[in-house]
This record gives structure tokens, C-alpha cells and sequence, in this order.
């Protein structure tokens, strides 16, 4: 993949400096370890603002990871567009079927380390069901899901268990989603 900002070396050391003093600023902290993985998916759960992005990346510095994001193919339009990519953005067009999950697992099996954050919401608003592609991707590309999450209430952000795909999407669903139950983000009605 690309370079950014993760792996910018004096840009890199001022921003991992500015996110531990910000994060502590505001009374959060880090918990659980860095995934132990070359290659994964990172579940950002739960996604219901736009603040979880700016923690999202505070934390990426404070774990020391180099990661990737998806996001909706409109914050990459216009004078920003090149800085959301070296933030590590990845745009994506929700309008329509374009093979994205193959996409991502050929990007997987093309790189020898890749971590990608994927909301399983796939937008900030309250959705019934998550969104399947994060799981498909990781199955496909045979590599960990990481659970990662950002809990408002308790202010922690941070890792739980590594996740392995068994094929059985209902069932390894219901036990991701047990791991998020009590978690709680900054607009929990959101969160279903």
C-alpha cells in the first residue's frame, strides 16, 4: 500500500506525542494490546459519529500502527481528498456493487503487512443490521478480524480478542457482536 501519515517519520513521532497528550487531556485511555498480526481486519465499532474517526487515528498513533480506513468515496473529493488518502483512507462508492470485498482481498494478498478498519455499521446513522463486508474480506483473505472499539461511556478505546472466520457467518457474527453488547458511543441511540 501507499504511504502515510503513520509512516512519515518526523510527522509521525509529533502526532503520536499530540494524540497521547489529547487522549489524555480528555480522560481516555488505551486498553488491550496491539494486534499480534501482519496482516487484519479492525472492526471500528461502534461507529456513530464523526469524532470516531479523530480517535480512531489518536489511537493508531498511540499503539504505534500504520493503518487503513474505508470511507465514503465523497470525503475524497475536492482539496482534501489527498490528505484523507495519506491519512489512510481508502474511498469507497456505496452506490453501487463494484467488487469491493475482492478488491480488498486481493489488496490483502498483494501486502505482506495491511491493517484496514472497517465500521460494520458502513455509516454513522442507526442501521438494523451490520454490513457483512468486513467479515467477507477477512474470510477471503484468510487473515484475524480485531476487535477494535471506542466506549464513550467508560472512555477506553482500544483491542479485544483477535477474531478467526470459521465460514459461518451467522455464528461467528453473534459472537462478535457479544463482545460489543455493552459498548457505548458517543450517540448510543445509533448503536443497535
Amino acid at each position: 500500500m501507499r504511504h502515510t501519515i503513520f509512516d512519515t517519520p518526523v510527522v509521525n513521532s509529533c502526532f503520536r506525542l499530540l494524540s497521547r497528550l489529547g487522549l489524555k487531556l480528555f480522560g481516555w485511555k488505551l486498553e488491550g494490546q496491539r494486534p499480534n498480526a501482519r496482516k487484519y481486519v479492525i472492526i471500528a465499532a461502534p461507529h456513530t459519529s464523526n469524532w470516531d474517526f479523530v480517535l480512531t487515528i489518536a489511537f493508531a498513533f498511540c499503539f504505534r500502527m500504520n493503518i487503513f480506513w474505508m470511507g465514503k468515496n465523497t470525503l475524497f473529493k475536492g482539496p482534501f481528498g489527498g490528505i484523507m488518502k495519506w491519512l489512510g483512507g481508502i474511498p469507497v462508492d456505496r452506490s453501487k456493487a463494484n467488487g469491493l470485498v475482492q478488491q480488498m482481498v486481493d489488496t490483502f494478498h498483494n501486502c505482506t503487512e495491511l491493517a484496514v478498519a472497517i465500521p460494520p455499521e458502513g455509516t454513522r446513522n442507526k442501521v438494523r443490521q451490520w454490513k457483512s463486508g468486513f467479515y467477507h474480506v477477512a474470510h477471503g483473505a484468510g487473515v484475524p478480524i480485531a476487535l477494535g472499539f471506542l466506549d464513550y461511556k467508560k472512555k477506553v478505546g482500544g483491542f479485544g480478542p483477535m477474531f478467526f472466520t470459521t465460514g459461518d457467518y451467522e455464528s461467528d457474527l453473534k459472537k462478535i457482536q457479544e463482545f460489543y453488547q455493552h459498548m457505548t458511543g458517543k450517540n448510543p441511540e445509533k448503536f443497535a
